[in-house]
């Protein structure tokens, strides 16, 4: 069933039906549509379009008619064009000629609008929930190995030794930086676009305020032809969601790197990883790959829409139907990313023995050697480049760096000291720093801001 077909001679060519057809992505608004078309029936009342009877009548059809689509009992038709037609399709064939009335001072352009919005609005908490959670097990982890330290990398270079919260906590961080996107995404996106019409608003005495209301909008739009053809709020949810699967490939290039033997720092469960259909030693570690994977679908779904939306004028075209496919696919892997993710990181084991050992490297505290020559009043750049000397010496000739710094006349055997094991860690002081203090009031600091995020998050629903 088509909603213009007044308007022409002739049925539309299959050809333009299997090419503008929508029905078979957007019927996962329909609780969105019916939520929103029972809205509009008590906007019509409230007005006096329509009697208290016809919009009892309505509401009871559209209720009928979720029911249906909820049991699975629905029957979609083949010449149904989109969620919304074969919503109303069905309302009439339960109701009768009443069903033409739901239409009433509403056009496909805001009645599409509100669906989004209200999809959006949905998922956007979830994956701000599922964020919050995977936040509160890097917190676990972070909390539950204090005392363990591994290397950190510049350029994929052992740098320094840093504690494995500290670590940990990074990537938090950038996690709840995607958390605090989502919430000021989610209050741009918050406006009730239903009584603009097709692009101009209406004659019929409309209380697009009421209906904001009735959907649970904090306001409703300020100009109708923005509203019916801003997409922007998807593109912000499309970045958000990209960002965080850059975060999660991240996230997922490390275990890949530490679940190897050459690294051995993680052990993945085995309800997390999976084998090799020839190699039977193989324990490969899918999930982290395919976490890395999927962000550059994530990336090309925000790059589409962006594209698509780069050269329309206003107010409505066709091309924002390109709008749903790449948003539900993004909302639908980044949620599935979050999950597995969140089971990898749990159930891993962290070797902190394979750690401690790589972290030991007396090369790694190379730096504390320059600046104790710089708190004897040295400039930096010399004591680097007398460390530096030292370190080639070691390197080129195979010898301890201690057994070199030993012998240097402006470090000895106090500055030999500072390459004993676990000694780099006490001595970092930096606030925010990988010192043993610093992280214990960054744990502090990451589980006060976590819990705030989540105070906004119960304050939004």
């Amino acid at each position: 069933m088509t909603l213009w077909k007044g308007r022409f001679s002739v049925s539309p060519a299959q050809e333009l039906m299997d090419f503008t057809e929508s029905l078979s992505f957007d019927r996962l608004l329909w609780m969105e549509d019916i939520r929103g078309s029972i809205a509009h029936v008590k906007g019509l009342v409230h007005s006096g379009i329509l009697t208290e009877e016809d919009g009892t009548i309505l509401q009871d059809g559209l209720r009928s008619v979720a029911n249906e689509i909820e049991s699975d009992l629905f029957d979609f038709n083949a010449g149904d064009e989109d969620i919304h037609s074969a919503i109303e399709r069905r309302l009439t064939e339960l109701v009768g000629e009443t069903g033409a009335r739901l239409h009433t001072g509403r056009s496909r352009n805001d009645q599409i609008a509100t669906d989004m919005r209200l999809y959006a609005k949905r998922a956007v908490l979830e994956i701000a929930d599922e964020l919050v959670a995977l936040c509160r097990t890097l917190g676990d982890v972070a909390e539950s190995s204090r005392d363990a330290y591994l290397p950190g990398y510049t350029h994929t270079q052992r740098a320094q030794p840093v504690l494995l919260s500290h670590h940990v906590l990074a990537h938090g961080w950038s996690l709840l930086r995607d958390l605090e996107r989502l919430i000021e995404t989610y209050r741009r996106l918050d406006v009730s676009p239903l009584g603009a019409g097709a692009l101009g608003g209406s004659t019929l005495s409309l209380d697009p305020d009421f209906v904001a209301g009735e959907l649970g909008f904090s306001r409703r739009f300020q100009n109708s032809l923005d509203v019916v053809s801003d997409r922007d709020f998807v593109a912000e949810i499309l970045f958000d969601v990209a960002l965080i699967g850059v975060h999660l490939s991240r996230i997922g290039e490390e275990f890949v790197l530490w679940s190897t033997e050459e690294f051995g720092y993680v052990r993945l469960d085995d309800a997390y990883s999976t084998g090799s259909s020839m190699l039977p030693h193989k324990k490969n570690p899918d999930i982290a790959e395919l976490a890395r994977g999927k962000s550059g679908r994530l990336i090309g779904n925000l790059m589409g829409l962006l594209t698509t939306l780069k050269g329309l004028p206003l107010s409505y075209n066709r091309d924002l139907q390109e709008d749903k496919e790449p948003l539900f696919d993004s909302v639908r892997q980044v949620s599935l990313a979050l999950l597995a993710v969140r089971g990898m990181i749990s159930t891993a084991s962290f070797d902190f023995v394979a750690m401690r050992m790589a972290g030991d490297s007396e090369y790694l505290v190379a730096v504390d050697l320059a600046e104790y020559l710089v708190r004897q009043g040295m400039p930096f750049r010399k004591a680097h480049g007398i460390v530096g000397g030292l370190v080639r010496d070691a390197v080129e000739r195979r010898v301890p760096l201690a057994e070199l710094v030993s012998a240097h006349p402006l470090l000895g055997e106090v500055a030999v000291q500072l390459l004993e094991p676990q000694s780099a860690i006490a001595r970092r002081v930096t606030a925010g720093g990988s010192g043993t203090e610093a992280v214990s009031d960054q744990l502090r600091a990451f589980s006060s801001e976590l819990e705030a995020q989540q105070k906004v998050l119960s304050e939004l629903r």
